[in-house]
């Protein structure tokens, strides 16, 4: 579920609960609400609040580890690529070949990734079917090299674990590209924020100033779980991880 949509969602509710605490407070009977009953409600409600807020500081650290994660992947990954450039071209010109087609397959990965549209979701192997993808046709191209000497064979080798590393770090990327946020954590925080706002209503007088005020904070919750969201789905929405590490190892590929 989209952050967007899951932020619409919280505003809904919030701000309708207060409103239904507001119609409670005229509705319910004037000893529902004395000094005892208050007392208890308020109570009770710091109970959810607490909650709410022990709740929320774990999506939040969730977040933020997985967008944390992400960026890192990203960096590391660029760093290989230059690694394995750099192998191949001390390997020798016959691998000229092979680093066009690792430049090739950087620039349509960051191309696929990064300017899609963000309502779709992140392709796994755009590659057509029955062909093998990129990353794995660039390995087997250089474990079929044929290395004249030792010096060769090592570079060769010290490749092939390099484009083995790549390939690892390409399925962490792309399997980061979803939220990961279990759906019963957003339903729970939501119900839970909802009678939050219903008491807010409910010991609140009824006058624009209050009403705005209530819809001023509804809107800061909803958009706090909007940032929450966009940052467990890194790779899409508002707040992405940058493409700046593989756009500069890009434009040094081949060089």
């Amino acid at each position: 579920m989209s952050g967007s949509v899951v932020g619409i969602i919280v505003l809904a509710c919030t701000f309708g609960g207060a409103l239904i605490g507001l119609f409670l407070r005229k509705a319910l009977p004037g000893h529902h609400l004395d000094s005892d009953s208050r007392d208890t409600i308020k109570v009770g409600i710091g109970l959810i609040a607490t909650m709410t807020a022990l709740l929320l500081g774990l999506v939040t650290a969730s977040a933020k580890s997985s967008f944390d994660t992400m960026d890192t992947a990203v960096k590391q990954t660029a760093i290989q690529i230059l690694t394995l450039d750099r192998l191949l071209a001390r390997y020798g010109p016959e691998t000229n070949e092979i680093r066009q087609g690792l430049k090739q397959g950087v620039g349509a990965r960051i191309d696929m990734i990064w300017l899609h549209d963000s309502a779709k979701p992140v392709s796994v192997n755009p590659m057509p079917s029955g062909s093998a993808p990129m990353g794995e046709r660039l390995t087997e191209a250089i474990r079929s090299l044929k290395a004249k000497d030792d010096a060769q064979r090592a570079l060769q080798s010290r490749a092939v674990d390099t484009a083995e590393s790549l390939l690892q770090a390409k399925w962490m990327v792309l399997a980061g590209a979803e939220n990961s946020i279990p759906l019963p954590f957003l339903v729970i925080l939501v119900f839970w924020l909802t009678i939050v706002f219903v008491s807010f209503g409910l010991f609140a007088p009824r006058n624009a100033t209050v009403i705005a005020a209530l819809f001023v904070c509804s809107v800061s919750v909803a958009a706090a779980l909007f940032l929450v969201l966009e940052m467990e789905s890194p790779l899409t929405g508002f707040i992405q991880v940058s493409p700046g590490p593989l756009r500069y190892a890009l434009s040094a590929l081949g060089k």
